[in-house]
């Protein structure tokens, strides 16, 4: 099969590393794939990085290149309206926020062209049943994480309370940083989570919307047991009590969560063990490959 993606990040977020590992292992299963890219984004660089066709989006080069592929894949919004315009193949369009389908005539139109839709979560799934798309053309496809070893050791060490950095409004590190106030417990803010959640004694997530959430699933991952907003996709991969925490956006609750885990460790590290083996069951980049290649036939078939 030979999928054309589409991505217009301009940044290297969430979406764009599920993007990266979808292509490594769509090409490890013996398909092909290129991708259309913003010009000069990290995307593009750790793309070409890793020796896949890459060429600068535009209106151009996806009506060429999509003469030549099977089906065109879409990631993001702006590809979406990119890819009905210009996409001269079956279109498949991933969908990963987690706030309402406009409804407004550009909204419909984009979302009458797709063949199938590819939902991160039940929650997002949800809302495009809501904007109107039909149930059969949808299909949930969870992102994936590399699970990589862990040595006992490494738990242990582990002592950071760390959270996202963002300053996004729609996350939520006001309120972490409040609940961290209450708690008198320091939180480190990280700009690096693939880093500092190794040195993790636990994730704080907080967020005010959430198609999925992929730094939990890499918290998860490693071990690091996760405190995170009961909102959108996240009960979707935290299951209460079981593999982490689901706390109230409120600063309190949220303090009352850290401090479980402190005053807990065997808890924590319980919490953190579940959470890893519920990766391992359901969140990994096979599953996501698969996932995306059923949808791929079902768009051929269609």
């Amino acid at each position: 099969m030979y999928i054309l993606h589409v991505d217009l990040g301009r940044e290297l977020r969430g979406g764009q590393r599920q993007v990266l590992m979808l292509l490594e292992g769509l090409r490890d299963a013996g398909h092909t794939c290129e991708l259309l890219a913003h010009p000069g984004s990290p995307l593009q660089r750790v793309a070409e990085a890793s020796h896949f066709p890459v060429e600068p989006a535009s209106l151009r080069s996806l009506a060429a290149r999509s003469r030549q592929a099977d089906l065109v894949h879409a990631h993001d919004a702006r590809s979406h309206t990119l890819a009905v315009i210009a996409s001269r193949q079956r279109l498949i369009v991933s969908r990963r926020v987690a706030f309402p389908v406009s409804h407004n005539l550009l909204s419909r139109w984009k979302y009458r062209h797709p063949r199938r839709f590819i939902a991160v979560s039940e929650f997002v799934a949800a809302e495009l049943k809501r904007a109107g798309i039909p149930d059969e053309k949808i299909d949930i496809v969870y992102d994936g994480v590399l699970v990589r070893a862990i040595q006992p050791d490494e738990v242990t060490d582990r002592a950071h309370v760390v959270a996202l950095a963002s300053r996004d409004p729609k996350k939520g590190r006001d309120l972490a940083e409040k609940a961290a106030a209450i708690a008198n417990i320091p939180v480190l803010f990280s700009d690096d989570l693939p880093s500092d959640l190794t040195q993790a004694a636990m994730f704080v997530y907080i967020t005010r919307s959430e198609g999925l959430g992929s730094a939990v699933l890499l918290a998860m991952s490693l071990g690091v047991p996760v405190i995170a907003s009961r909102v959108g996709g996240l009960p979707e991969l935290v299951v209460d009590g079981r593999s982490g925490l689901l706390v109230e956006n409120d600063p309190s609750a949220i303090a009352k969560g850290i401090l479980h885990l402190v005053r807990d460790p065997e808890f924590a590290r319980e919490l953190g063990r579940n959470a890893r083996a519920r990766v391992e069951q359901n969140f990994t980049a096979k599953h996501l490959v698969a996932g995306s290649l059923d949808s791929y036939r079902r768009a051929l078939a269609g």
